[in-house]
């Protein structure tokens, strides 16, 4: 075991802070290990909006009302990023097609690496933080704050401060209902019960719903038709 894994196996999510602030040269060497994630053909095509100052936390949590937006030190919102595509494009070839399913995964694993990356480098240095999904509910409006352009996207934000605590790490499934030999492997609803009964375990009286329950909400109906009207907006879709 490394001190690395160990430190990957950790991981929480943390939504309490302490107020004090991440030095400039910290975060800039958290950035740093984000950029170095890897990288479809190493086109990095993402950006990170940078908040520091409360009044832009404000501005985004009135849009997104999640307390550690305004509690944290730090908050990354982690863009989907086809702009300079665009500019590197049109110095070769006459026309751009970003929009489309193969390029809005390029763009968006590209983000979740970086982000991912930052996260992991923040929290090696006695940080932590949360990442929040829930900003693509107001993407658009984001956008028009921070002034994306055409071909960019939000896709989720990085809260990041000193924790104030730390809960126990999550269960996750076991490594067998995720992790198949050499093909898939379909299961029935015994894996979803199980576990529905070990995160029951962990939250104990915190628990209002059985994990297969909020599945259940993000699954059980349409999806919202936000994220893909502003997709269609930025000219992705």
């Amino acid at each position: 075991m490394t001190e690395l894994t160990e430190l990957m196996k950790k991981h929480v999510s943390v939504r309490s802070f302490t107020g004090e602030v991440i030095p400039e040269e910290d975060m800039t060497e958290i950035l740093k290990a984000g950029q170095a994630a890897s990288s479809w053909k190493n086109f990095q095509s993402y950006s990170i909006i940078k908040v520091r100052s409360q009044e832009t936390k404000q501005a985004i949590y009135d849009l997104q009302q999640q307390p550690w937006i305004l509690s944290c030190d730090t908050f990354l919102l982690m863009v989907g990023d086809l702009k300079r595509a665009e500019l590197a494009t049109k110095l070769h070839a006459e026309q751009f097609h970003a929009d489309g399913a193969e390029n809005l995964l390029i763009s968006s694993v590209d983000t979740a690496l970086v982000g991912q990356n930052i996260l992991l480098a923040a929290e090696s240095m006695g940080y932590g933080g949360v990442m929040i999904g829930l900003v693509r509910q107001s993407s658009k409006e984001l956008s028009e704050l921070l002034h994306l352009p055409d071909y960019t996207y939000p896709i989720f934000g990085i809260a990041l401060g000193v924790p104030k605590r730390h809960n126990p790490a999550k269960p996750r499934l076991p490594l067998e209902a995720v992790v198949f030999e050499e093909r898939y492997q379909e299961q029935d609803a015994q894996v979803i019960h199980d576990f529905d009964a070990v995160q029951t375990e962990y939250a104990g009286a915190r628990q209002t719903e059985l994990w297969s329950e909020r599945i259940a909400q993000q699954f059980g109906a349409p999806e919202s038709p936000v994220t893909a009207e502003h997709l269609k907006q930025q000219k992705l879709l």
